[in-house]
């Protein structure tokens, strides 16, 4: 076991920023921290490295730590990038004979040849981002503490960084924290929600823990938007247990049942020809469904009753575990200009028949062929 972890508290005053942490980390695995702001995640990884000392408990680490914990953490301002490279290698233990071998490596990683004579605090964010996980990365720690660091970086050096994680897997126990759903249901093998300094969930089912984290949120409150020369009165999602459209009402809909969505809108006399849409969106505000008016039927022309009554289905839902908003709009036909654009305004659960962080379920056609002619050392 690379890291253990028993009992353990940290307090400032009479505030307990960690009390009764237990887990263990093998080398391996990578441990995906979540939770929302002050639940003690940057306090655990600052303990972790030295930085903060444990008012009682244990903490036990096997080999070499590399952390990358705040930008340029363990820098020296004043001294050049390359400078700084050897100090923060011979801080993880490492020789300046060591170093020199990495050095190349380091500095082709964090693509920053010609800065590496140029003192530190002329480097941007992502800059020292860049070094700062070189370093970590190419010295091959055994332990590796990242925290919510690469949410600065551009997309390219973000996609080389997981991939420099993914070849770092088998020899290191990773601990990461990150605010990115995405990029840690990638990544982590296990994930450790914390609340309040303690941990409340710690598993290898990131779907169920991404759950539990997104529940520890509020819903956002309904937005409007739009010139208002069409407006929503009422919109509903019909229960399937009771066919009754559902206004106030959280439905609860299972994988293949249909979201049929009700809505009563006003309209205004300069409102010519029209567009209806929807959306939903999941728990992370990602977009996981839209459907458009102008997909199935010609444009919807204003008529002299100024509120239409209209509906929406969406045959066999196939979504995963969670809660989601629906956003409602009416454009006009030709400008696309919105009358009416209203963000949250009913939200509805799904019941998957399987667990996935997924956006959606499928499950596809599943069967077993026969192998002939493998052998173990074919190309995979």
């Amino acid at each position: 076991m690379l890291l253990s972890v028993e009992a353990l508290r940290v307090s400032y005053g009479n505030i307990k920023a960690l009390h009764g942490l237990n887990f263990e980390i093998d080398e391996g695995e990578i441990v995906c921290i979540i939770g929302a702001n002050g639940a003690g995640k940057s306090t655990l990884l600052k303990m972790l490295n030295g930085l903060i000392r444990p008012d009682k408990g244990r903490v036990t680490m096997r080999g070499k730590v590399g952390a990358l914990i705040e930008l340029g953490a363990g820098f020296d301002p004043i001294l050049s990038g390359r400078e700084n490279v050897y100090i923060n290698g011979q801080i993880l233990g490492f020789s300046k004979n060591e170093i020199d071998d990495k050095y190349g490596a380091i500095v082709e990683f964090s693509e920053l040849s010609e800065f590496m004579e140029m003192p530190v605090q002329n480097y941007s964010s992502g800059m020292k981002v860049r070094l700062g996980f070189a370093v970590a990365a190419q010295m091959e720690p055994d332990i590796l503490l990242i925290d919510e660091v690469l949410a600065v970086g551009d997309l390219g050096f973000v996609i080389k960084c997981l991939n420099r994680m993914g070849e770092l897997i088998p020899q290191t126990a990773t601990i990461f924290v990150s605010h990115s759903m995405p990029m840690m249901a990638r990544i982590s093998t296990k994930t450790m929600l914390m609340n309040r300094g303690s941990v409340d969930f710690y598993s290898n089912d990131i779907a169920e823990g991404i759950k539990q984290y997104i529940e520890l949120f509020e819903a956002p409150e309904r937005i409007n938007q739009g010139t208002g020369e069409i407006e929503l009165l009422r919109i509903g999602i019909k229960n399937p247990l009771n066919k009754k459209f559902e206004y106030n009402k959280t439905v609860v809909l299972k994988t293949f049942d249909d979201l049929i969505v009700e809505v009563i809108i006003e309209l205004k006399p300069s409102v010519a020809d029209f567009d209806l849409f929807i959306t939903t969106f999941d728990g992370q505000l990602r977009e996981a469904l839209s459907s458009s008016s102008r997909s199935f039927c010609e444009p919807f022309s204003n008529k002299i009753d100024n509120i239409r009554t209209f509906e929406i289905k969406i045959p066999k839902l196939v979504l995963s575990t969670g809660r989601y908003s629906l956003t409602f709009g009416a454009v006009d036909s030709n400008t696309k200009q919105f009358y009416c654009r209203v963000t949250n305004s009913i939200y509805f659960t799904m019941s998957a028949i399987e667990i996935t962080w997924a956006t959606s379920y499928v499950p596809g056609e599943w069967k077993e062929l026969k192998t002939i002619g493998f052998s173990e050392r074919d190309p995979v």
